[in-house]
């Protein structure tokens, strides 16, 4: 490219290089101002994440996790796809959730943007500065004084330039100010050089109606409140999005075990089968048997087929609720499930409740909304008053017989006074005051509903966990109750003394009892979760993990 030609781009690449720095600029400030704001407030929040951030990565580290080398039998075909594949604990499955779930980055943006409201809420109560200008160039034709029917051109350039500030200050009042100054140049013509500025500054301060700016105010309260409601909503989302995520993962390993029964149950029906075939070679079963046997097996692996497709198709589920590909190579830890125990709490309906009472951190919103509610009604009462506010004003202004000049101090001019308006229409005002009290008298209501809807919520999770509890000790009674049963119908079955139905019966059972108590084990932890999560009291890391309760007491 020739030099000419580089001239010719050079203006366009350097405004491109400065609106791009430019846009860097305003991203790092939007991000100091939100930050800050979410730090300011994280304090008043308990297990707030103090290390809030809304950057994201796209990889997902699964290269550190565990391969799996073993492909399991009771999966089929679908078992040698497991060979390779990555093996994640539970822990690794909320980090993986927390650092790449949509729904969860998309709340952390949502709390990002309260708080980037916030600093426009506050930046109205700092200096503003502003600033304008305006050139042009002017053509206007003339009749000439010396030839009549003979115009000339007067050719002129003209500018202007206003830079401006406004403060709103707290308890005080508002104040402006304002640097103008004008200029006009004949290029051609009339040979006139004519300038001028002005400095000047206004101040105004509300004395009865909206007094000391109680509307900007209010504005500025509510949304520093609402942020705090905010981070209350995001901390209150990490614990159910926590308890959802471990759901999730147990749901998927109790799906896993439910294919390992129906596999072994597949095995036991055809090993039942194959005897009943050989008894009836010998003329020892009647053909019925044989047929209910054989019907059985055809059964058991339907069932089989049936569960290994529940099982993928809620694996798939899974992955993408963490965030990855639906194609990641990615298997459970069946120790998970294995290492589950019943931990039951020992505290009482009442003591939950009191606990929940305090903790909740909805709770402690809808009490706040409470009184905002009642500021509102104090503003808009205020606002049905007379407007009277303290006026002044005063400039400076330039010599106009100078032509470069700046504005002098003995030139200047200054005003005091009160405007008044007695708001004699006054409906609009009476309106928003009594919208003000209704919505006042709802927020009210609305506390004294969540308060039952609490003492409900966690009746219910007490009750769901102590039936879970209940469900588990029925099913593991029932499972040794079934394995003895098909105990003795093999017994029987060797001498050729049992029937097919009592056999089938049997094993079926044994099956429905092993997958009942292990979705009772699930669904007892799940339940202890809630139970915490309802209380207020769930405790969640920064990796998504949460901290076992101990001793819950109440004050």
């Amino acid at each position: 490219m020739n030099w000419s030609a580089l001239k010719s781009w050079l203006p366009g690449l350097l405004l491109a290089v400065a609106v791009g720095c430019t846009s860097a600029h305003y991203h790092k400030a939007a991000d100091r101002a939100a930050y800050g704001a979410i730090r300011q407030k994280t304090p008043a929040v308990k297990n707030m994440d103090p290390a809030f951030t809304i950057e994201q990565t796209n990889a997902v580290e699964l290269g550190n996790l565990p391969v799996v080398t073993n492909a399991v039998d009771y999966l089929g075909p679908d078992g040698e796809a497991e060979r390779g594949a990555r093996r994640v604990r539970l822990e690794d499955a909320l980090r993986i959730a927390v650092h790449h779930s949509r729904s969860y980055q998309s709340r952390k943006e949502q709390l990002y943007l309260s708080a980037l409201s916030l600093t426009l809420a506050r930046h109205q109560f700092t200096p503003i500065f502003s600033g304008s200008g305006s050139a042009a160039y002017n053509v206007k034709t003339t009749e000439s004084p010396a030839l009549s029917d003979h115009f000339v051109e007067d050719r002129s350039v003209s500018a202007s330039g206003n830079v401006g500030e406004s403060w709103l200050i707290r308890d005080l009042g508002k104040i402006t100010t304002a640097f103008t100054a004008d200029f006009l140049r004949f290029v051609v013509g009339d040979p006139r050089l004519a300038t001028s500025s002005k400095l000047s500054a206004t101040f105004v301060r509300p004395l009865w109606r909206d007094a000391g700016f109680k509307q900007d105010m209010e504005n500025l309260t509510q949304a520093e409140r609402d942020l705090l409601y905010a981070l209350r909503d995001f901390t209150q989302y990490r614990k159910d999005f926590s308890v959802g995520i471990a759901s999730a993962y147990y749901n998927v390993l109790g799906n896993r075990d439910a294919v390992r029964n129906s596999f072994l149950n597949l095995q036991s029906s055809h090993r039942n089968a194959d005897r009943t075939r050989a008894l009836a070679q010998e003329g020892r079963v009647a053909g019925t048997d044989l047929g209910r046997q054989e019907q059985q097996e055809l059964t058991a692996e339907s069932a089989w087929i049936n569960a290994v497709r529940s099982y993928m198709q809620a694996l798939d589920n899974f992955k993408i609720q963490l965030g990855l590909q639906v194609d990641a190579s990615l298997v459970l830890d069946d120790d998970e499930l294995a290492a589950l125990q019943i931990h039951h709490p020992d505290l009482s309906v009442d003591d939950s409740i009191q606990l929940a009472l305090a903790a909740r951190l909805n709770y402690m919103t809808t009490k706040d909304q409470v009184e905002d509610a009642e500021r509102k009604v104090k503003v808009m009462e205020s606002l049905l008053k007379p407007d009277v506010k303290l006026t002044a004003s005063a400039s400076l202004v330039s010599d106009p017989n100078k032509i470069y000049s700046l504005p002098e101090p003995q030139r200047y001019t200054w005003n005091a006074g009160l405007d008044v308006d007695p708001g004699l229409d006054r409906t609009s005002g009476r309106n928003n005051y009594r919208t003000a009290l209704i919505t006042r008298n709802r927020a009210a209501r609305t506390l004294e509903e969540q308060e039952d809807q609490i003492k409900l919520q966690v009746r219910d999770s007490w009750r769901t966990l102590d039936q879970a509890k209940r469900n588990y000790e029925i099913s593991e009674i029932g499972v040794h109750i079934a394995e003895r049963r098909v105990e003795n119908q093999s017994l029987l079955a060797e001498w050729g003394r049992s029937r097919a139905q009592d056999q089938v019966d049997a094993q079926n059972d044994l099956i429905a009892s092993k997958n009942q108590r292990t979705q009772a084990l699930v669904t007892h932890t799940i339940a202890r979760l809630q139970f915490w999560n309802n209380m207020g009291i769930l405790y969640i890391k920064a990796n998504g993990q949460w901290e076992e309760v101990q001793n819950a007491k109440t004050k």
